[in-house]
């Protein structure tokens, strides 16, 4: 099996590199340009894509062959998918689901924060079959945005209803053997990180950590002050990038943009999260236009790596 980080094409060019060496004899201007183009490996970071965000055309299965074939090791499936569907492609790929991301947690009539006690009961049992459904697939987190602040709803309103309805799927979570992983969006809630840190406290249980999206940090201030406080309280990541920068038509680019162009510190990031010992999936949410096709594919990949070698 090739090298979880390094796509076929690197991996022959390391290997035709090796077999040159051998042949020249140990020249130190060799040895130089070789450990100067392979960047260093993080082992225990493993690559993974959000299945909503695959662009390449086809179905489920081929979908899971392309991302397997580009270096992927992982994916992460949405809820409420055909759960057989799912297992078979996994089975049949090698592929290991990373997460669960829940597939009703952004609609209206199921947000866990809406002032309709039906549409938070509604939202109650959709992220219990996100549970389940990981539970299937043998992923050990499900992805949960708890809720907005929106006309109506107030930051304590999201506060308290959230709270109060994800400890109801606590006992879910003991049976099933998964945890429940609140993201940071942009959803005017949790903007700071010891916010962030308070929130989970105040649920008081272990089965609720955080999946931190690097991404949508940008409007929170740097990604290393969260995962510093954060720390162990991580479980999983959702790698993607942001440009404010404008471009040449005078538009800033956003989340459109290639990773590595954007405004992430990356270097930073990456020791930030050296430090908590972060071991585990590195997700990418990416538009689906940059993997329309396995060349796409294979050079997102590719930029992944460098960004994980950071």
């Amino acid at each position: 099996m090739l090298p979880s980080k390094l796509s076929r094409r690197s991996f022959l060019t390391t290997a035709s590199f090796s077999l040159g060496a051998l042949a020249l004899g140990n020249q130190p201007s060799l040895r130089a340009e070789s450990s100067a183009t392979t960047p260093p490996k993080r082992p225990h970071l493993r690559k993974a894509m959000m299945y909503g965000t695959i662009g390449i055309p086809g179905t489920l299965l081929e979908k899971f062959r392309a991302i397997r074939a580009a270096g992927f090791e992982g994916v992460e499936p949405l809820s409420h998918m055909k759960q057989d569907d799912v297992r078979r492609a996994l089975e049949e790929t090698g592929l290991q689901a990373a997460s669960v991301c829940c597939a009703t947690h952004w609609k209206p009539e199921s947000v866990l924060s809406s002032p309709d006690p039906e549409a938070r009961a509604r939202g109650v049992e959709g992220v219990r079959q996100a549970l389940h459904d990981a539970k299937a697939y043998g992923a050990k987190s499900v992805l949960l945005v708890p809720g907005t602040v929106r006309e109506g709803v107030t930051f304590e309103d999201c506060w308290q209803r959230s709270i109060a309805e994800i400890r109801k799927l606590v006992p879910t979570c003991e049976e099933t053997g998964v945890r429940i992983a609140i993201e940071n969006v942009w959803n005017n809630f949790i903007l700071r990180p010891e916010q962030a840190k308070q929130y989970l406290e105040e649920i008081q249980s272990e089965w609720v950590g955080w999946h931190f999206d690097i991404g949508n940090m940008i409007r929170y201030g740097p990604s290393e002050e969260w995962i510093s406080l954060l720390g162990k309280q991580i479980l999983n990541l959702h790698i993607k990038e942001y440009s404010a920068k404008p471009n040449a038509e005078g538009k800033a680019p956003g989340f459109q943009v290639q990773l590595l162009e954007g405004d992430n510190h990356w270097p930073e990031i990456m020791s930030a999260l050296d430090a908590t010992h972060y071991q585990g999936w590195a997700i990418t949410e990416q538009p689906a236009a940059q993997t329309k096709d396995p060349d796409s594919l294979v050079a997102f990949s590719q930029r992944l790596d460098r960004v994980l070698a950071s």
